[in-house]
C-alpha cells in the first residue's frame, strides 16, 4: 500500500479542516491538496502547499513590464504571451510543495534538476520499509540497440521470468540482511549509515520537493516527453494532472508551445524555407550532421 495507515489519518485529518484564508487560492488544486496519487507499485505523489494561480502570473508581468502588456486584451493571452517568447520570471511567481514516494534510482535521477528544494527520508536516523520497486513483466525491455541510455524490444517468456526472479530475490535477501546488520542479536549492531549502503536501488525513499512553476514546467518538459524513462515519466505524468487543473491557462500554452512545439535551428529553419519555396533538400546540402538531419526530418515528419 502506498500510503500507510497514518498517512491517510493525516490526510484525512488535514482534509477535514477548512482553514479561511485572503491569499488566492486555485479551486482546482484545492481539489488535489493533501490527496496521495498513486504511482507505480507503492510510490506516490500528493500536494502538499502550493503559492498563486493564473492571475499571479499575469499579476507580476504587468508591474514589471507596465505598459508593454496593454495590448494584451486578457489574462490567457498574457500568459500566451509570456510562453511563448520565454519570459520566465512571472512564472517563477507560482510555487508548489509535493511529497513523493519513488524508488530511490528515479530520485537520483530526479534529483539532476537542481532549481528546487528537497528534503529526503533519511536512512541515518531511520529504517527504511521493506518496499521495493519491481517493474511489471510488460515494462521489462532489452537495452536499446539505437538509444544508449533507453529500451528496446519487450523482455518475453523465461527471459522475463528470470529477471523478475532476480530483482526479487535479489532485494529481499538485500533488505533481510539489512535488517540483521541493524539488530544484531545481543549486540549493538551497524549504525545505520553503514547497513543502509547494502540496500538495493530499487528501495523506495521519500522526499518533499518544492519548486517554482518555471523551473516545474522545464522538468515536466523533459521528463513527461515520450522519450524519459519511464519510471519517471508516470510521475511527471501524475504532475501534470495536477498543473493542469492549478493553473489551467499556463499549463495549456506550456503544452502548445513546449511539450507540442519544436525548436528549430538557422540551418533546419533555412531548410524549412527552401522546402515551402519547392526546392529540394537533403542532408548534404542541409549543412547539417546526420545526427542534426535525422531528428529535423522526425520533426518535419511528425515522427518525433
Amino acid at each position: 500500500m502506498p500510503v500507510t495507515p497514518e498517512q491517510q489519518a493525516e490526510i484525512d485529518e488535514l482534509r477535514s479542516k477548512a482553514t479561511p484564508t485572503l491569499r488566492a487560492v486555485a479551486p482546482g488544486m484545492e481539489e488535489h491538496l493533501y490527496k496521495a496519487r498513486e504511482v507505480l507499485d507503492h510510490g506516490f505523489v500528493r500536494v502538499i502547499d502550493y503559492m498563486g494561480d493564473d492571475a499571479a502570473i499575469c499579476q507580476a508581468a504587468r508591474v514589471s513590464y507596465g505598459k508593454g502588456t496593454k495590448s494584451v486584451q486578457n489574462d490567457e493571452g498574457l500568459i500566451r504571451y509570456l510562453m511563448r517568447h520565454w519570459h520566465s520570471t512571472p512564472f517563477e511567481m507560482c510555487e508548489v510543495k509535493l511529497h513523493v514516494k519513488l524508488p530511490v534510482f528515479v530520485a537520483r535521477q530526479w534529483i539532476r534538476h537542481r532549481t528546487a528544494n528537497v528534503n529526503e527520508y533519511s536512512a541515518r536516523y531511520s529504517i527504511l520499509d521493506r518496499e521495493f520497486y519491481i517493474p511489471r513483466a510488460e515494462d521489462l525491455a532489452a537495452q536499446s540497440v539505437i538509444n544508449n541510455q533507453g529500451r528496446g524490444e519487450t523482455l518475453t517468456g523465461e527471459e522475463a521470468e528470470r529477471v523478475l526472479r532476480y530483482l526479487k530475490d535479489d532485494a529481499g535477501r538485500a533488505y533481510d540482511h539489512y535488517e540483521e546488520m541493524i539488530s544484531d542479536e545481543g549486540q549493538q549492531g551497524l549504525a545505520r549509515e553503514l547497513a543502509r549502503m547494502n540496500l538495493p536501488a530499487n528501495i523506495y525513499t521519500q522526499w518533499y520537493w518544492k519548486v517554482d512553476l518555471h523551473n516545474l514546467f522545464h522538468f515536466l518538459r523533459l521528463r513527461a516527453d515520450s522519450h524519459a524513462q519511464y519510471e519517471i515519466r508516470v510521475y511527471a505524468d501524475a504532475i501534470c494532472e495536477m498543473v493542469k487543473d492549478w493553473v489551467p491557462a499556463a499549463y495549456g500554452a506550456f503544452e502548445d508551445y513546449r511539450m507540442g512545439g519544436a525548436n528549430l535551428s538557422g540551418k533546419a529553419l533555412g531548410c524549412v524555407r527552401k522546402m515551402l519555396a519547392g526546392e529540394e533538400v537533403t542532408q548534404e546540402t542541409s549543412g547539417m550532421s546526420k545526427g542534426e538531419w535525422r531528428e529535423f526530418m522526425a520533426i518535419v515528419e511528425g515522427t518525433s
